[in-house]
């Protein structure tokens, strides 16, 4: 009697339970992605407003009628740009002047020319050494100073005056143009030159700078190591 009731009851209850009904899972994705260019504009170089000395402009001056072609075994006319080429004329004048003004001086110290009166405290020109590094360890090393800054200053200089009161050698200048005033032809002789003139003046200037640079080599070479140049004398 009891079983009877028992399955009326869960028969009861089962009808007031909400009928269960399978889950279905969307899923909702793209099929493919659309990539979108956008067209990107290229960027504008905008071309300098100077223009440096080209590499055939320079290469052409001095002229090379002496070994018919232009000599250059290491091929550094073709290092860089044109300001690259440009920036090497410059030191490459400042060095031949250098050079010219260190075999003026090897030279005179040598033939035993002396300023009058005294190098240093203590330190007559009359008693300066012969030779050229002699001569050059006999300068107290506050001496030695003294030139280094004053060769800097000049440097310095240079560079700043070209950069405010002329065209610089890297934007259009003159690659080895002197700009500290009174430091070359304070005299001012070259004036009234032709720019001709002026030019054939820079093409001896460089060439004497070319020569003046291997006579100090030479020079240097004989005085540390004994014969190393063939007929040098002792310098």
């Amino acid at each position: 009697m009891k079983l009877p009731i028992l399955s009326l009851l869960l028969a009861g209850a089962s009808a007031f339970t909400a009928p269960s009904t399978p889950a279905f899972t969307t899923r909702l994705s793209m099929s493919e992605e659309v990539a979108v260019e956008e067209e990107v504009a290229a960027p504008v170089v905008e071309e300098p407003s100077y223009t440096c000395i080209s590499k055939e402009a320079i290469l052409a001056s001095p002229n090379t009628i002496e070994i018919g072609q232009v000599w250059d075994p290491l091929g550094l006319a073709d290092y860089g740009s044109d300001e690259t080429l440009a920036w090497f004329r410059h030191a490459e004048v400042k060095h031949g002047r250098v050079a010219m003004a260190a075999f003026v001086g090897w030279w005179a110290v040598g033939a035993g020319l002396r300023l009058p009166g005294e190098l240093a405290t203590g330190l007559d020109f009359s008693s300066i050494p012969s030779k050229g590094l002699e001569a050059w360890d006999a300068v107290p090393g506050w001496g030695k100073v003294q030139m280094l800054l004053f060769a800097g200053l000049i440097e310095f200089h240079d560079e700043l005056f070209f950069s405010r009161r002329g065209e610089h050698y890297l934007r259009g200048g003159t690659p080895g143009k002197n700009m500290v005033p009174g430091l070359y032809d304070p005299l001012n002789i070259s004036k009234g030159r032709s720019e001709e003139a002026l030019a054939q003046g820079r093409d001896r200037e460089i060439k004497n700078g070319r020569l003046a640079m291997i006579g100090v080599a030479g020079l240097y070479a004989a005085a540390t190591i004994p014969g190393s140049v063939p007929l040098q004398p002792p310098c």
